[in-house]
This record gives structure tokens, C-alpha cells and sequence, in this order.
């Protein structure tokens, strides 16, 4: 029989935030700067289709509305959870469930959107010079790099994580 011989040491680094990330809009801005700002020196690169593939790319990501339903007296009657693939469709389905009577009425309270237990996720794909790439992963509480090899990759997402506000 044959043994696997080990080929590649990939490595994941997280960073929990002290803070949540407050808004979607925040986020989104932050995961917007990334790609367009590139602060990791990542490289575009043609696939062997002849694709042109960005530096940083959104790799996959979704959110997750949340809404309560409180009764007269303020307590809890229901929730519902709404996994968006987008932040569209995150802010059109949480309006869609805020403003449904029949809902309302089956649950038995009045809808109220609980923004704190609301969920942002959003992976980049980012391709480095030395032709690996790596994800850098964000959440409202959590900055993720993974896949990487060499740590320098993890020091620069470490950089420019420590130059965000945000992410302290």
C-alpha cells in the first residue's frame, strides 16, 4: 500500500472582535474597501478558461435577519430567522415578514426586527502573488484567514485588520 505523503501545511488564524460590527452597512462597506482597496497585495490571474479573476473576490457569503413578536406586554411570542444570499434580500425579506398581518396575527404579536441577533458572513477569496490563495472570512464577531501557508499572509490581514477601527 501507498502512503500519503503530506504536500501542503494550510494554516487558519481568527480574530474575535470586541465589538460586533454594528450595521450591514458597515459591513458591507468594510467587505467593499477590501476588494477595491486591496490591502493584502493580492493578484488578478487568468484561469486556464481564459477568465480574468479579480485579486480579492466575494467568495460566498449571506446574512440572517432577525424578527421577534411580542405580545402587549412586551414578551416574546415567536421569531422567525430569515437567511438572505445577499444584503438585498436580507433588507427585502425582513420588510416582507415586518410588514405581514396574517404572520403577525398566527404568531400573535407585532413584528419587531431584532437587529443585535441579526448574523453578516462574508468570505473573500484572495489570490496571492506566490499563486496560493487563501480566505479571509467575516462575521459581525469574528475575522477569519485561513488556507494560507506562509504566515506572512496572516501578518498582512493582521495589519490591516489593526488600521480598521472596526476590527479591534
Amino acid at each position: 500500500m501507498a502512503d500519503f505523503v503530506q504536500t501542503t501545511v494550510n494554516k487558519t488564524a481568527v480574530r474575535d472582535l470586541a465589538v460586533p460590527i454594528a450595521t450591514v452597512t458597515s459591513f458591507n462597506n468594510l467587505i467593499e474597501s477590501v476588494i477595491e482597496d486591496n490591502p493584502f497585495g493580492c493578484v488578478g490571474y487568468t484561469t486556464k478558461a481564459g477568465e480574468t479573476i479579480a485579486p480579492v473576490v466575494r467568495n460566498r457569503e449571506h446574512y440572517t435577519a432577525k424578527v421577534d413578536f411580542l405580545d402587549g406586554e412586551g414578551k416574546r411570542v415567536g421569531n422567525v430567522s430569515l437567511q438572505s444570499p445577499s444584503i438585498a434580500a436580507f433588507e427585502a425579506n425582513a420588510a416582507e415578514v415586518l410588514n405581514n398581518a396574517a404572520l403577525a396575527t398566527a404568531m400573535g404579536g407585532e413584528a419587531v426586527r431584532n437587529a443585535p441577533g441579526e448574523t453578516y458572513y462574508a468570505q473573500l477569496k484572495c489570490h496571492d502573488p506566490s499563486g496560493d490563495d487563501y480566505y479571509v472570512t467575516l462575521t459581525r464577531k469574528t475575522v477569519r484567514v485561513s488556507s494560507y501557508q506562509d504566515d506572512a499572509i496572516k501578518d498582512a490581514v493582521e495589519t490591516w485588520a489593526d488600521d480598521v477601527p472596526a476590527l479591534a
